[in-house]
C-alpha cells in the first residue's frame, strides 16, 4: 500500500528533496494542519475556559490511544510535558540532591540525557556509571553485571539507541534484575511508534518517556511518561503549579501532589501538540493502521536499501560500514547507520543532491518512513550515480 498521499502537503512543500531524516524529523502528514486549526478556533472560542472545555477532554482521548497503543491499563498514568528533558529531571528531584545519588546508564544515549547527567556527575556525591553499548553482543550480560555488582537509585536506558538504531529486546531481563527500590526509566523516543511496544507487564515498575517530533509524527513540544501506579511515594523538586491543579484552592503552606500522573507535571505549556497527536492516532485509527504493520513496511524499505547498498555502494560504503552488520544483530530501529569518519561529508554530499540525511559524530544515518516507497530509495542512488 502506498501512503504517500497521507503527507501530500509535506511532501509538496519538499519539492525535489527525498527525506531520509524520519528519524530526526517525522515528516507531518496532512491532518496535523487540521488539528493545529482547531487548536486555535478553541482558544477563540473559549479563551480562559479552554483548558477545560476543549483541552482536558481532548487529552483524555490522547491518554486511552496511547494506552492502548502501549498496552498499559490507567490512561491515568500517562502525563505531557514539552519535551523529554524536563520529564527526565523532574525525576531526578525525586532525590535527595544533597545525598549520594548513584545513576546506572549507557554510553549511548541521547543528549537530553547525556548532558544533564554529566553536568550531575560534576557533583562529587553523584555517580552516573555508563556502561558501553559497544561490543553489543555482550551489552546485555555487562548491564546486568553492573546491576549486580552494585545498587543504584536510578537506571536510564534507551529502547532504540540514536547513535546505533539498535534496539534493546532484553528490558524484560533488565528491569526483573533491578531492586524494588531502583527508579527505571526506559527513554523510548526512537522506538515508541516504529516497534510494537507492550508494558503490560511493566507499567507499575517504569516510567517510560517518548514524544511526538519523530514516529508520532506530531513535532515538537509534546513528549509524554508513563507513570507506575506505585509511583505516590514522589515528590519531585522540579515541579509546577499543575501538578496539584484540582486542589489549589486549598493550597496553603504545604506543598501537595496529584495522586496519579499528573504530579509530574509542570506549569502553563502550548497544548496544541497533543492537538496534533491526537489527529495522527486518529489517523491510524481510521485506517486501522496498526504500529505492527507501520514497522512491517519500513523493514522492505530497509530490505530494498540494503540491496541497492550491497549492488552500488553508497559514496564507497558497503553494507559491512553498517553497525546492525558489524555487531551481528537482527535488532534495529527504523532507520540504518553507517560508522564512518567521512559521515559529516557524505551527508553534506547527499544534502548538495537534495538528499536529506543526518549525522552525528562518526555515524551516518539514513531513516525511512511511511511517506517513501521504492522508487524514492532507486531516486536517491540514481542521484549519487548521476554525479560520480
Amino acid at each position: 500500500m502506498n501512503y504517500k498521499h497521507l503527507y501530500s502537503k509535506s511532501l509538496d512543500a519538499m519539492g525535489a528533496k527525498l527525506h531520509f531524516a524520519s528519524h530526526s524529523h517525522h515528516l507531518w502528514p496532512d491532518c496535523v494542519m487540521a488539528a493545529q486549526n482547531q487548536y486555535i478556533l478553541d482558544a477563540f472560542t473559549w479563551a480562559d475556559e479552554k483548558w477545560s472545555k476543549a483541552v482536558a477532554p481532548l487529552e483524555s482521548k490522547l491518554q486511552t490511544q496511547l494506552a492502548d497503543l502501549l498496552s498499559i491499563d490507567s490512561p491515568n498514568q500517562i502525563c505531557f510535558a514539552p519535551n523529554v528533558h524536563t520529564l527526565f529531571f523532574r525525576l531526578v528531584s525525586c532525590f535527595d540532591l544533597t545525598a549520594p545519588l548513584r545513576i546506572l546508564t549507557t554510553d549511548s544515549e541521547f543528549y537530553s540525557f547525556s548532558r544533564q547527567a554529566q553536568r550531575l556527575g560534576e557533583y562529587e556525591h553523584i555517580d552516573i556509571t555508563e556502561i558501553p553499548t559497544l561490543p553489543f553482543a555482550s551489552f546485555k550480560e555487562r548491564i546486568l553485571a553492573a546491576i549486580q555488582n552494585r545498587q543504584y537509585n536510578m537506571i536510564y536506558i534507551s529502547q532504540v539507541f540514536f547513535n546505533s538504531g539498535l534496539a534493546v529486546l532484553f528490558l524484560g531481563e533488565i528491569i526483573e534484575a533491578c531492586p524494588e527500590e531502583t527508579m527505571i526509566v526506559v527513554d523510548g523516543y526512537h522506538g515508541f511508534g516504529a516497534i510494537p511496544t507492550d508494558l503490560s507487564l511493566y507499567q507499575d515498575r517504569i516510567f517510560y518517556l517518548a514524544g511526538g517530533y519523530k514516529y508520532l509524527q506530531s513535532g515538537e513540544g509534546v513528549c509524554f511518561m508513563t507513570v507506575p501506579r506505585s509511583a505516590n511515594q514522589y515528590r519531585p523538586l522540579y515541579t509546577g503549579w499543575f501538578a496539584e491543579f484540582d486542589s489549589l484552592d486549598q493550597h496553603e503552606r504545604s506543598v501537595n501532589y496529584a495522586p496519579d500522573a499528573r504530579r509530574f507535571l509542570g506549569a502553563t505549556t502550548d497544548p496544541s501538540g497533543l492537538y496534533r497527536m491526537h489527529s495522527v492516532l486518529n489517523l491510524w485509527q481510521e485506517l486501522q493502521l496498526s504500529v505492527s504493520q507501520i514497522h512491517a513496511y519500513v523493514q522492505q524499505l530497509q530490505e530494498y536499501f540494503l540491496s541497492k547498498v550491497t549492488q552500488q555502494g553508497l559514496f564507497g560504503l558497503s553494507t559491512d560500514a553498517l553497525i546492525h552488520v558489524q555487531e551481528k544483530s537482527a535488532s534495529y530501529g527504523h532507520f540504518l547507520t553507517f560508522r564512518t569518519p567521512d559521515a559529516l561529508s557524505i551527508q553534506n554530499k547527499l544534502r548538495q543532491l537534495d538528499i536529506i540525511t543526518d549525522s552525528r559524530e562518526d555515524r551516518l544515518r539514513f531513516g525511512f518512513g511511511l511517506y517513501q516507497e521504492t522508487s524514492d530509495i532507486d531516486q536517491l542512488f540514481q542521484r549519487i550515480a548521476d554525479q560520480d
